[in-house]
């Protein structure tokens, strides 16, 4: 027995690493003979031989191997028969195989769905953790489906108590996570392993849209297990059925709340702080699903939490620090004394906890308020920066990186408010002292530059006293990085591969302080190499490189366009090449830069329209274009359209229609003014190039609140002289096609 057990746990590995190989014409398909055989053995009586056996056949459910799918039916009996196997190992394998083939081959589950799920909500309180947590996985596979809603919505009821009890800290997380012991670790140095590998956010170049102040397109806030702890195994039950609650409440918004409702009273108010530390979890997780159904209970729900945050139990004020932060959006739209004001004060107490998870928890989650809040946040500020610059006395490694976060993400959210020189004592000198402590070669520059780069914009002119040490050092960076890549390139045997993000992040902050300090950042500039490093960094083979150097390159063009001048000739053939939409946030700032550069050179950008006009025109034109790409791609031909009238009015209607549709959203400002100008002088050149699609521009006319006199003068002759050219009948027959709203707009405005 033991020899056969040993050459299926081999059969296991040959399956794990070479799944693709033996599905493949060079071995003659042994898959074809394999499948049914393992088939066969699931049915064997040991239960080491069913395991490995079910096991080796999930191999081949993920790359949907020919010889699996011809044998899929059997497989799913098969699975069947094993459902109620005694062997925990076999339960696990059986609810793995049945979650790939939900991804794969949902089609052959539709039939027997009902009897699956049943199955799955045993499974889900396997006495065994690892059954449970495969079986745990069902539900975050499921919630993906488009069967999902039609599938689950009758077993909810039965659901959603089991995932909530999933959602308690184990006995053994309490031992690892020290939970019963009051833990007061603020003294205890971090180990390097505490610490996770980070990654710098390039620069994108983005516009304003109409609505809320400050309000973006943030993909990246699926952050449902930033709750949780790190030191445990980084998943297990509890996260998962926190993410499988999650995605459902995202699937069933508020229709989830019946069956949550109930149990979540009992959980919030419960003398068992593992228990109530669960609820906590609970009505973080389902924040972003049932947001609409919640809000009428958040009166009585976000004083109960912010009381939270002074529990006795580290864990539990930790989770109430991030299920408040799921709930940051509401507590800044209700008046300021009543929610924010209160939670702020203890979410700046819990920053200086004595605990370092509460610590970092609590950053975070005064992070997440400082976006939603904005200039809000104004009226406190000198409060917030004492706790933010005492923590910075206070904190160990890990949580220094969170607090930079937070400091950049309150420069980012205030600006120009910060720009007060009482502010500006208490923070720069805990941050300049961190600057010249790191040498540079320390990763923990990443997280400095970033933050710093934020202040720098945010204080504009009151960064200038410390520009110039940070300048340089930035480009002393970005020297040593592409020296050392030089090396590396020439002799790989003898020299490491460059950390380019030290480059890419110096380039930032550069764009940070060119931002901030406009023309100020004139004579640092003149004083440096900087433009020569700038065309090697805008040639870089890796993509991030060049798209922090466009960006910098774009900044330093509306700072100190004498030095950006002398460059235009080598660097408009770079920014042409990569107008490529393969590499979206490269071709983004390329496009942004192009604009930008457009504006200062004028009638002398003639020579480069060919270079540049042919791929844009090609973008616009793109299905599935990201929007910020195309608003950029609008903007900046319209700016070429304005410097360079006879070279791009010619292809007007090639791309008018695009061009209407992705600016009518932008909110008013500067660059939709240039570009819309452009626009106009075109249509002047080559009137016939807008007739056809006459309507969109209309519409894009409209969604400006208002422009200029003498742009609403351009709108308003060219309006008329469309009108005059058709004659009053053809015109009222084309108006009729305006929906209500846009008529009342043109008439009100223009007249027509």
């Amino acid at each position: 027995m033991s020899v056969s057990q040993g050459s299926f746990g081999a059969l296991q590995k040959i399956c794990e690493d070479s799944s693709e190989l033996l599905d493949s014409d060079a071995l003659n398909r042994p898959l074809n003979i394999m499948i049914p055989k393992f088939l066969q053995f699931f049915k064997h009586c040991s239960p080491k031989i069913r395991s490995h056996a079910i096991a080796c056949v999930n191999q081949f459910i993920i790359g949907r191997a020919q010889a699996l799918m011809d044998n899929i039916d059997t497989f799913i009996e098969s699975l069947f028969a094993l459902a109620a196997d005694e062997d925990s190992e076999v339960r696990k394998n059986v609810c793995r195989a049945l979650v790939m083939l939900l991804e794969v081959r949902v089609d052959r589950l539709i039939p027997h769905m009902h009897s699956i799920i049943q199955y799955m909500l045993q499974r889900t309180q396997d006495p065994d953790e690892n059954v449970a947590l495969e079986a745990c996985e069902f539900w975050l596979t499921l919630a993906e489906q488009p069967i999902c809603k039609e599938s689950l919505s009758g077993h909810l009821a039965q659901l959603t108590p089991i995932l909530v009890n999933g959602m308690k800290y184990s006995e053994i997380d309490i031992i690892l996570l020290k939970g019963d012991v009051e833990e007061e670790d603020e003294a205890v140095p971090d180990s390097d392993q505490d610490i996770k590998p980070r990654f710098h956010k390039s620069r994108t170049v983005t516009l304003q849209h109409e609505g809320a102040e400050g309000e973006q397109d943030n993909d990246d806030d699926d952050d449902d297990d930033d709750d949780d702890d790190d030191t445990l195994s980084d998943w297990n039950l509890r996260k998962c059925s926190a993410a499988a609650l999650d995605v459902l409440a995202n699937v069933f918004r508020d229709d989830l709340l019946p069956h949550l409702l109930p149990l979540l009273k009992g959980l919030l108010f419960h003398p068992d702080w593992v228990i109530k530390e669960s609820g906590i979890l609970v009505l973080g997780a389902i924040a972003e699903g049932c947001m609409q159904g919640m809000v009428a209970y958040l009166p009585e729900l976000i004083p109960h939490l912010i009381a939270c945050l002074c529990e006795k139990k580290a864990l539990v004020r930790s989770i109430a620090c991030w299920t408040l932060s799921r709930y940051a959006h509401w507590v800044v739209s209700q008046p300021p004394d009543s929610y924010l004001k209160p939670l702020m004060t203890e979410l700046l107490k819990r920053i200086l906890d004595s605990n370092k998870r509460v610590q970092e928890a609590a950053c975070s989650a005064f992070a997440t308020l400082e976006e939603e809040a904005c200039t809000e946040l104004v009226p406190y500020l000198s409060f917030i920066l004492d706790t933010l610059v005492f923590a910075f006395g206070k904190y160990q490694h890990k949580n220094l990186l969170i607090l930079y976060d937070a400091i950049g993400t309150l420069a980012d959210s205030v600006g120009h408010h910060l720009n007060q020189p009482e502010y500006i004592q208490k923070l720069m000198p805990p941050l300049i002292a961190k600057w010249n402590e790191l040498k540079d070669e320390d990763k923990d520059l990443f997280p400095l530059l970033e933050c710093l780069s934020s202040v720098a914009t945010a204080l504009q002119s009151g960064f200038l006293p410390y520009c110039e040490p940070v300048y340089q050092r930035c480009v002393t960076l970005v020297q040593k990085t592409l020296a050392q890549a030089m090396m590396y390139n020439q002799h790989p045997d003898q020299y490491e591969a460059p950390d380019k993000d030290f480059m890419i992040v110096a380039l930032d902050l550069l764009s940070g302080l060119a931002e901030g300090l406009g023309a100020s950042v004139e004579q640092l500039v003149s004083r440096s190499n900087i433009m020569t490093l700038l065309f090697q960094c805008m040639q870089d083979t890796m993509p991030e490189v060049r798209q922090s150097s466009f960006a910098l390159l774009g900044d330093l063009t509306k700072a100190c366009f004498l030095h950006v001048k002398p460059c235009i000739a080598e660097f408009m053939p770079i920014l042409g090449l990569n107008l490529n939409p393969e590499f979206i946030s490269v071709c983004n700032n390329a496009t942004w830069a192009i604009g930008e550069i457009a504006m200062q050179m004028g009638a002398e950008m003639q020579p480069y329209v060919g270079v540049v006009l042919p791929n844009l025109v090609e973008i616009i034109n793109r299905p599935n274009t990201p929007k910020t790409l195309l608003e950029n791609t609008a903007i900046t031909i319209g700016r070429l359209g304005y410097v360079c009238p006879q070279e791009v009015a010619p292809q007007l209607q090639q791309f008018i229609r695009p061009w209407c549709t992705s600016l009518r959203n932008i909110r008013d400002n500067e660059e939709k003014d240039s570009a819309f100008r452009g626009i106009c002088v075109m249509i002047g050149v080559n009137p016939a190039g807008v007739v056809q699609d006459f309507i969109f521009f209309c519409d894009a006319v409209a969604s400006w609140v208002n422009p200029k006199d003498d742009l609403r003068d351009m709108f308003y002759k060219i309006l008329h002289g469309f009108k005059d050219q058709v004659g009053e009948e053809n015109w009222q027959q084309f108006s009729e096609q305006f929906p209500p709203l846009l008529k009342e707009r043109l008439s009100a405005c223009y007249g027509v």
